[in-house]
């Protein structure tokens, strides 16, 4: 009861994580449209084979980018210095077809179940977390460095995800997805991406009439615009 009231009046209200102009959206003279162009598994280097086609061919004025939680696993690893080469890259094409960039941190983990898909081992002894911070930084320092748009969805998640093994947590695992996750957003979770991520926009002076939000399965959430992912409730919230 508490986290629901809290996203029916606080979150839609006040600003949580993201830096940017205050005033309104310029007005466009064409019909909006919202892309889910996330794909379950995929890491930096994949985004750059596919951009032209599922991002730069829909000639977005805005890309939502979230990158980097595949990149740092033991099957799709990319070491840091590459991640953050290709996330350069992605970045610098996305500006170059003159698209405004929303750069999201990647969401915190539950780290128990992490480890049953992926050895301990694998992250040496400062573990996921350590992994997961320098990945971050690396994304705030991208967003300073091209002077993006920013919005921190790990400290979002941080302060209202109660992220855990409890029914309450906004990540999925046992008791509220039937799944050992501890990764994925459960749909309250992509509620609170998608609020957050309106609420980031309409603050913003930037056009977002040609939406595209590129990714990987976090993005994705059961693919298209009308499930349970971000941009399927962010469509919603736009009325695009």
């Amino acid at each position: 009861m508490q986290r629901r009231q809290f996203l029916q009046t606080t979150l839609a209200t006040s600003s949580l994580a993201f830096t940017t102009d205050l005033s309104l959206a310029q007005a466009v003279d064409e019909k909006p449209f919202i892309v889910n162009s996330g794909i379950g598994g995929e890491n930096t280097a994949d985004l750059l084979k596919r951009i032209d086609k599922d991002c730069l061919a829909h000639k977005p004025d805005m890309t939502i980018l979230m990158i980097g939680t595949n990149d740092m696993n033991s099957r799709k690893y990319i070491p840091f210095p590459e991640y953050e080469k290709n996330l350069r890259k992605i970045i610098e094409k996305i500006l170059g077809a003159k698209s405004q960039i929303m750069l999201m941190t990647i969401l915190p983990v539950h780290e128990p179940y992490v480890y049953t898909r992926h050895p301990q081992t694998f992250y040496g002894t400062d573990g996921h977390r350590k992994r997961k911070e320098e990945v971050n930084a690396g994304i705030k320092k991208a967003a300073d460095d091209y002077k993006l748009h920013f919005l921190d969805m790990h400290r979002v998640f941080e302060k209202v995800g109660n992220v855990g093994e409890e029914s309450s947590s906004l990540i999925q695992n046992a008791l509220n997805s039937e799944k050992t996750d501890g990764v994925h957003p459960t749909p309250d979770g992509y509620r609170v991406m998608a609020v957050a991520i309106y609420e980031a926009l309409i603050c913003t002076n930037a056009s977002y009439k040609r939406l595209v939000c590129f990714g990987d399965s976090i993005t994705n959430g059961g693919g298209g615009l009308e499930g349970k992912s971000y941009p399927a409730y962010l469509k919603r919230l736009l009325e695009y």
